[in-house]
């Protein structure tokens, strides 16, 4: 390697590295700020927000990572056009194209490792993330119930308006909704001056004892008449216990992974064998209801024909005629109820594929994004090092400004793009990778007009199809004044 290209590669690593630093931070902080309801208020040992902030960091990456290269590219390459180092180069010998030799090479592993990442860190990652969040509010009994909100807790909702005590298990105004078991309506509500939960690491009952309250019961008649009096059953109670199994619910290690159906959990061989078992079911669902619908109709599969010496009955133009009033509204009666039976599955069955090639799609999408980040990295690089040069500026001025207009674009293009595929308006392929094809074309001009010394904008082309327009126009009509 020469000394050129260990120059540039070690000016290219020294800002790079402080830029992916600072981003990463910042979006670490954009994380905490959007799980702060999962953290605070939980008595969260130093461990738990580690590990949470660990499993959430290399989903961050996607984002950083493009963007670090591409505000690295103008910066360095600025900073090298703003103290005349290119115009050195250049009357060595040297075009943008060999200076960019060395880190060409540096992108092209880069991606590589983005896309090993990609496809396997992020997935794992993502994995244990989505889990973690499902064990955080179960690593204490008294962790799984908030200050303030309703707590999901076994077979009940509790809400108390405050905790106390070393560990959280002294509870102050407490409201317990019993989750129904065949209805869909609570009909047990027990309210509570306070209480306090009790437990032992040895048993996976969780007691709660309850000091001074009241208990509401609605009942439902079998008579109907007598439903619209609302009746309902109050007990007052000085103590009462409620036991709660844990059995499920303090199952507290971490490694308790019971959620592994999302697509950002699958790598790309994963992914293909979702896929094909998504694609055979969905042609299986259309294969199963075409035939259901055509014996409801009273079609059948065509067979061989066999001639046959029946003779054809000319049947009236009024069929209905042949019955009576009574057949005639029995007719129509079974007719109109074998429609909209009809309407009503179809319409059924085709909002079950939709959310069947929604899935699909989102699949689609998840595996085409495993190539777009390894892409975006190159992509970045080639508007990043020859926009620098032509504006040479470095610093954290103008760079920024062009770094954060450019990927906010790459951005907003991708999730446009993956939310059309998503829903079946585009192919997911168009939808991934819509926004490289669509910036694509600026890293080609960018590139050239860095390798002719041209400048980011050609005002002459602008002004002088303009400035000749109106010399015609003068021509014209004012030729005296031009002959003078």
């Amino acid at each position: 390697m020469k000394i050129l290209d260990k120059y540039l590669l070690k000016t290219f690593l020294i800002t790079f590295t402080t830029v992916f630093v600072i981003l990463f931070f910042i979006f670490i902080l954009q994380t905490v700020w959007l799980f702060i309801s999962e953290l605070a208020g939980k008595d969260l040992d130093l461990i738990l927000v580690v590990k949470f902030l660990l499993f959430s960091m290399p989903r961050i990456i996607p984002l950083v990572l493009p963007l670090s290269v591409l505000l690295a590219s103008i910066m360095t390459f600025g900073n090298l056009a703003e103290n005349y180092e290119f115009a050195a180069m250049k009357s060595s010998g040297i075009s943008l194209q060999r200076a960019m030799r060395g880190l060409i090479v540096f992108i092209f592993v880069l991606s590589i490792v983005a896309f090993w990442f990609a496809n396997n860190v992020i997935p794992y990652a993502e994995y244990k993330f989505i889990n973690f969040r499902k064990n955080i509010a179960q690593a204490k009994p008294a962790m799984a119930i908030a200050e303030g909100q309703f707590n999901d807790v076994g077979f009940y909702n509790i809400k108390v308006n405050k905790k106390s005590g070393e560990n959280g298990n002294i509870l102050t105004g407490v409201t317990i909704h019993e989750k129904p078991t065949n209805t869909g309506e609570n009909k047990t509500v027990i309210k509570a001056r306070d209480g306090e939960l009790m437990s032992n690491e040895k048993s996976s009952i969780l007691k709660l004892v309850l000091n001074d309250g009241y208990y509401y019961q609605d009942v439902t008649p079998k008579k109907y008449e007598d439903r619209a009096k609302l009746p309902f059953i109050k007990s007052a109670f000085k103590k009462q216990i409620i036991n709660i199994d844990l059995s499920e619910l303090n199952k507290t290690d971490d490694d308790k992974e019971n959620i592994s159906n999302t697509n950002g959990m699958l790598n790309i061989n994963e992914l293909r064998y979702t896929l094909d078992s998504l694609n055979k079911n969905l042609d299986n669902e259309i294969i199963s209801f075409s035939e259901n619908i055509n014996q409801r109709v009273g079609i059948t599969k065509s067979v061989v024909p066999v001639k046959t010496t029946i003779k054809k009955k000319n049947l009236p133009n009024d069929l209905l005629s042949r019955y009576t009033n009574k057949e005639k509204a029995d007719v129509i009666r079974m007719a109109s109820s074998n429609v909209t039976s009809n309407i009503y599955s179809i319409e059924s069955t085709q909002n079950d594929l939709k959310e069947k090639q929604r899935d699909i799609n989102q699949h689609l999408t998840a595996l085409y994004e495993k190539f777009v980040i390894a892409f975006a990295c190159f992509l970045m690089f080639f508007i990043g090092a020859p926009l620098g040069a032509i504006i040479r500026k470095g610093g954290l001025g103008l760079p920024i400004v062009f770094a954060v207009l450019i990927f906010i674009t790459f951005h907003f293009i991708n999730t446009f793009g993956k939310r059309l595929s998503q829903e079946g308006a585009m192919n997911p392929f168009l939808g991934a990778w819509m926004s490289s094809f669509i910036l694509l074309p600026l890293a080609v001009l960018l590139t050239y007009r860095a390798t002719n010394d041209n400048g980011l904008i050609n005002f002459d082309a602008i002004t002088t199809p303009i400035s000749q327009l109106f010399q015609k126009i003068s021509e014209r009509f004012f030729p005296a004044q031009n002959q003078k």
